[in-house]
């Protein structure tokens, strides 16, 4: 059974910074492209940042770029989305995602595997 589990996530003030983790497991996701979303309270969930397989290309959300930064560990089947500079505006429950693709995927209809998502709440 493939699961992916998010963790990191919890209240921070405006300015502070977050590192969200997201372990895969029940398959390897190493040739996979890996992706992570959020949804605030009524609104569509939407991109924020993608992996390709790799780790060499990068796709990010014009309102989270050069504040927010992906990564991934191959050998732990695991990837990484750290925040910096949050603003209030970041408050949304976020979910890591995986795709049969093997880059960087910005469409959430392009991703295959999703998890239970982690709030983060920012506060001014």
């Amino acid at each position: 059974q493939v699961q992916l589990v998010e963790s990191g996530g919890g209240s921070v003030q405006a300015g502070g910074s977050l590192r969200l983790s997201c372990a895969a497991s029940g398959r390897t996701f190493s040739r996979n492209g890996m992706g992570w979303f959020r949804q605030a309270p009524g609104k569509e969930r939407e991109f924020v940042a993608a992996i390709s397989w790799s780790g060499t290309n990068t796709n990010y959300a014009d309102s989270v770029k050069g504040r927010f930064t992906i990564s991934r560990d191959n050998a732990k089947n695991t990837v990484y989305l750290q925040m910096n500079s949050l603003k209030p505006e970041d408050t949304a429950v976020y979910y890591c995602a995986a795709t049969f693709r093997s880059w960087d995927a910005a469409l959430k209809d392009e991703y295959n595997y999703w998890g239970q998502g982690t709030q983060v709440t920012v506060s001014s």
